[in-house]
């Protein structure tokens, strides 16, 4: 269901309220960036991008990407990598050999800048990938200050898990912490980024991340930071964002079970069937995250990203038929939705990781682009789906299909109604309750007013609408 883009003016039942609010113990203490409520991340993998794989040759897709509806520039890391027991002939970007260098790779520090000021000239923010838990091996702290690392019981460095291309850092030494905050507050300096993606954010202190936020904010104050982590505790005073692994996890696992995830149903033995998870299973997560995580706290909904595009398939391999309606959850549940290199564009594509690949050909007005567009305006005009709001409302409607989702987002009289079918079959919509009417709604994707819900979904289908 790609559909063309609708015109959706902003819901005019109600005034928008401010998502302001008195800190509490259960309640985050972050001044989210006011920008950010209502924002779209997109991830930049630098050297896929183009043939050329620069900053410069990226630089040409933001008129495209400011078209699309992208909010947040979320870059690779653009560090030098590390050669000494490089992993391929490049290397994986998350070795860092020099936290205040650019990779030559792609340009220069005025290349990036230039890409930097650019963004802002258009209404984007810029955030730049962070590796703080280790550096490559060959990174100038190895030599010049060993002891900001860990120790294995031989007294060597070492590199957490199979990553055998760097070295942990040990944080309890008070020069590492320093140091770190200081290369962090130097790209805020001196190229004016907006943030920071934080690799394995949960591997590193919590009281770091605490430490460190206000002495970032002391340099740029509205400030926005993304950890690469499912921990509530990092939301409490640290980070304005974090991952939702469980959910992209719970996407797959249904795809699964539902026969549509190539890549998990390969892996299974003759007549062994995946465990069973549906649609329902969702709704138990969401009122999970809600009793755990600080309230205003923001995650980040993905249906596919660089780890999970280069190591376990894209995202049609994982997902297939039922890749469009998963977009629209990373959408329309509570959060805020990622893209990812190509995602756009449909492509189905696998990059390389420690290589060069073949450049993307992107079709910058295929069917893709419009449904994605489409999403982008629904996320920026409906203050009812905005990130960490205070006041807003998500009711699910039971039906008698498990595989079915039906659920709403309301806020200050605006409504936005959502429905999947996550399922192997035909499912037909049966209320247990009596729904929210749609009646008067418009059709976000067909661009039609509705007088009632579909009689029944296919596999894969989906409806948004708005009153």
């Amino acid at each position: 269901m790609l559909a063309g883009v609708a015109t959706l003016f902003g819901c005019t039942n109600g005034t928008h309220k401010s998502d302001s609010q008195a800190a509490a113990p259960d309640t985050t203490s972050v001044s989210h960036p006011e920008w950010s409520r209502n924002a779209v991340i997109y991830e930049v993998n630098t050297r896929q991008y183009t043939p050329e794989g620069t900053f410069k040759a990226f630089a040409e897709h933001l008129p495209r990407l400011k078209e699309l509806g992208v909010d947040i520039l979320w870059f690779m890391p653009i560090h030098p990598i590390s050669e000494v027991n490089r992993k391929g002939s490049l290397g994986s970007y998350y070795a860092v050999h020099d936290y205040k260098a650019v990779n030559p790779e792609f340009g220069n520090l005025d290349d990036f800048k230039a890409v930097v000021d650019s963004a802002h000239a258009m209404g984007m923010k810029v955030i730049i990938d962070w590796v703080p838990n280790h550096t490559g091996c060959d990174n100038a702290w190895v030599t010049e200050h060993p002891d900001r690392y860990a120790r294995n019981e031989q007294g060597e460095m070492f590199g957490p898990a199979d990553w055998t291309d760097v070295y942990q850092l040990d944080y309890t030494n008070p020069d590492t912490r320093a140091a770190m905050i200081d290369a962090m507050q130097y790209w805020l300096r001196e190229a004016d980024i907006d943030g920071f993606r934080c690799d394995v954010a949960g591997m590193v202190p919590v009281d770091f991340w605490n430490e460190a936020r206000p002495a970032l904010e002391s340099v740029k104050p509205d400030i926005f930071m993304l950890a690469e982590a499912s921990q509530p505790s990092l939301h409490e005073e640290a980070f304005d964002m974090g991952y939702n692994w469980p959910m992209v996890d719970l996407f797959n696992r249904i795809s699964a079970y539902s026969g549509q995830n190539s890549i998990k149903n390969a892996s299974l033995a003759e007549g062994e069937t995946a465990p069973k998870y549906t649609a329902v299973d969702i709704d138990s997560l969401i009122a999970d995250q809600a009793a755990n995580y600080p309230v205003g706290s923001y995650l980040m909904n993905m249906v596919t990203n660089h780890d999970y595009n280069s190591w376990e398939g894209t995202e049609f391999q994982r997902y297939g038929a039922l890749t469009p309606a998963f977009a629209v959850l990373s959408y329309t549940l509570p959060g805020m939705p990622l893209i990812y290199t190509g995602q756009e564009t449909g492509m189905d594509h696998a990059f390389e990781f420690f290589e060069k690949d073949d450049a993307p050909q992107w079709e910058p007005r295929n069917e893709y682009f419009v449904f994605y567009q489409t999403l982008n305006d629904l996320k920026h005009q409906r203050h009812e789906l905005n990130a960490g709001s205070s006041h807003d409302t998500m009711t699910v409607y039971p039906t008698e299909s498990e595989d079915v989702l039906v659920f709403s987002r309301q806020a200050d009289g605006c409504t936005t109604v959502v429905g999947v079918n996550l399922g192997k079959e035909n499912a037909s919509i049966q209320f247990k309750e009596t729904p929210v009417s749609v009646k008067g709604f418009s059709d976000v994707m067909n661009v039609s007013k509705v007088e009632d819900y579909p009689a029944a979904l296919a596999p894969g289908e989906y409806f948004i609408y708005v009153n």
